[in-house]
């Protein structure tokens, strides 16, 4: 009996030794592949980020290069509007600038010379205070005839003011274009918008379902011209109020000076 117990006994320790010996190996595999898994994990993950970060695939540039026609035709006109807004409000500070100085010339040389010929001789050429000048010149030289029956004061002060007009007009040139484009360009961007949401709404109708990914870039894309839209609009507002307070300032140099030419001339017995 003892002898049976005893080969039962080292049977059963034989066959859980056995056991043992099989379940280890696969344990130790089973705990090593996850370990390897995990190593080899992070490689794929640093090399999707690093693509990320790379290529935007919502980006502007990618805009460019998956819109279509109209979007592209919207772009395009925005970028036009842009730079011709910028365009005018550089040229216009540039005039702006020259006409103060040139106001200053009228101060320095016109009113110290002995008469109104000769004091716009010392003026630019391209100066509108010689313009003005030169005016008042003509009209008393061409009083005569018919214009000679209007009174000379009347007749002197009409040239005057038409040139005068025409100098202001001169000056406005290129302000409708900025109050177009400030008044304009959100439309034009709202209408990029409206076309990006209807790409949205086609890819989700196509895929059948809402998915981040099928609405992303199409969103992406109307979010784009609305910002480029205001961009466009802003600085031709701000350009556009701020360059009409700079054209009232120059103005009143410039009707003041009609004044006084308008003045000095009647002051005069004979003609300039």
């Amino acid at each position: 009996m003892k002898t049976l117990l005893a080969r039962f006994v080292s049977a059963a320790a034989m066959a859980l030794a056995f056991c043992l010996a099989g379940a280890l190996p696969a344990h130790a595999q089973t705990a090593v592949a996850p370990t390897t898994a995990a190593a080899a994990a992070p490689a794929p993950t640093t090399t999707h980020a690093a693509a990320v970060k790379t290529d935007n695939p919502y980006g502007i540039g990618a805009l460019w290069a998956q819109s279509d026609a109209v979007t592209k035709a919207v772009l395009a006109i925005l970028v036009i509007m842009s730079m011709s807004s910028w365009y005018v409000i550089a040229m216009k500070l540039f005039e702006q600038s020259r006409m103060g100085r040139q106001a200053k010339q009228v101060d320095d040389a016109f009113w110290n010379a002995n008469s109104v010929k000769s004091g716009a001789e010392q003026l630019a050429p391209t100066s509108p205070f010689r313009f003005i000048a030169d005016a008042g010149v003509h009209a008393t030289k061409k009083h005569d005839g018919l214009r000679g029956k209007v009174d000379f004061a009347d007749f002197v002060d009409l040239c005057i003011h038409r040139a005068t007009e025409r100098v202001q007009r001169r000056l406005s040139n290129g302000m409708s274009l900025l109050a177009t484009v400030g008044s304009t360009s959100p439309f034009v961007g709202l209408f990029g918008t409206v076309w990006g949401i209807y790409h949205a709404l086609t890819a989700i109708g196509v895929a059948g379902q809402a998915s981040i990914d099928k609405v992303a870039g199409p969103v992406g894309e109307a979010l784009i011209m609305t910002a480029i839209g205001l961009a466009v609009a802003v600085p031709a507002v701000l350009g556009y109020n701020w360059l009409l307070r700079r054209n009232v300032a120059v103005m009143d140099d410039v009707r003041e000076f009609s004044g006084e030419l308008h003045s000095v001339i009647l002051a005069s017995s004979t003609p300039a």
